[in-house]
């Protein structure tokens, strides 16, 4: 059997079982089957698989960035139980079938007890780096196509030593992009939307799709903070909610604050982009969604769906295939992305355009 015969999974703690249900429905697509063993809490899990050469495969034709519960993902082998003392070492010693890589990061579960084992990660993984470097085990210079080496440490002595390519894993060590809450911002799920760009937009189109004087509307804005990140990118923004907004925000010049419901509301023309974060049933607010991009109303959208305590990953399915349905009957090309960021919570942000 290959020495790589397993995925490995990070995801949000406590969403262990949708990533392991969306990785056997992606996985079975493609002809590879397995099972997944995962603990309640961990923050990660593996997909396993019995046939051979199967998890580099897998890696290789699934996109990762159609994956939605899963925020960072490498092929492995079977877990390395180190002895105290030279690690490094014994480490190398694992590497005899192993592909050379562009570099190598080390992560943890984000999870408090994974967190604890951040110090210790970042200090093993530089000591190491330099070893591999002078075995060639590391390249020089990084290429389009090339691997990066994971350590997924567990403690001290356990850790899973795997590979996944640079262009199909997530560009940010466990998949969280590192954002610092700006304390003008009037609420904290601000993060949502500034991650959402990150995710769903290239940074080289930013000043064309979310470009400087371009209208957006915000639906459910109150107190603002989606709103806030819009007015950052010197947009002009009709903030729907019947609740009040922030005064700063109302002072900026930039904010027209409609007291209406959310879903009831049509712009007076098009706008450049539509985002929503109300708290409603997820079905509704795809629907609503569809509307605004399929009647020309914005050019794109971003909103988040707010997810039921239970069967989480089927509600997701329904609200993706109405998506689908709805422009596969109108015979409109359309781009759909969702992902569980690391700023959501009981929700998936998705992301919607014509093409």
């Amino acid at each position: 059997m290959s020495y790589f015969n397993r995925l490995l999974l990070q995801c949000r703690s406590g969403f262990e079982k949708e990533a392991a249900a969306e990785i056997t429905d992606q996985c079975a697509a493609e002809g590879i089957y397995g099972y997944c063993t995962l603990n309640i809490g961990d923050g990660y899990l593996l997909f396993n698989i019995q046939q051979v050469d199967d998890a580099e495969r897998a890696i290789q034709a699934l996109d990762f960035h159609n994956l939605i519960f899963v925020r960072q993902w490498m092929v492995c082998g079977d877990l390395l139980s180190l002895e105290q003392g030279d690690r490094i070492s014994q480490i190398q010693g694992s590497l005899d079938q192993f592909p050379v890589c562009s570099d190598l990061w080390a992560e943890y579960a984000d999870t408090t007890d994974g967190r604890e084992l951040a110090t210790f990660s970042r200090k093993f993984s530089s000591a190491l780096s330099q070893k591999l470097r002078q075995n060639k085990k590391l390249e020089k210079r990084t290429k389009r196509d090339s691997l990066r080496m994971f350590l997924f440490v567990l403690s001290g002595t356990e850790m899973y030593l795997g590979y996944a390519p640079l262009n199909n894993s997530a560009p940010w060590p466990q998949g969280i992009p590192r954002l610092k809450f700006p304390k003008s911002a009037p609420s904290r799920s601000t993060l949502k939307l500034e991650e959402a760009w990150h995710w769903f937009i290239p940074k080289q189109e930013w000043d064309q799709r979310l470009p400087f004087s371009g209208k957006a509307v915000d639906l459910g804005a109150a107190p603002g903070g989606w709103t806030w990140q819009l007015v950052q990118r010197s947009m002009f923004v009709t903030a729907v909610d019947n609740g009040p907004m922030n005064d700063d925000l109302m002072e900026s010049g930039q904010v027209k604050h409609v007291q209406e419901d959310a879903y009831r509301y049509q712009p007076p023309e098009p706008v450049q982009l539509m985002v929503c974060d109300v708290v409603d049933k997820p079905v509704k607010t795809a629907s609503m969604a569809v509307d605004w991009v399929k009647n020309g109303w914005c050019n794109e959208a971003i909103f988040n769906l707010k997810l039921p305590m239970k069967q989480r990953y089927q509600e997701v399915i329904t609200c993706l295939n109405l998506i689908a349905e709805q422009f596969m009957q109108a015979g409109l090309a359309y781009e759909l992305s969702a992902k569980h960021l690391y700023h959501d919570r009981e929700e998936i942000t998705c992301h919607l355009r014509l093409l």
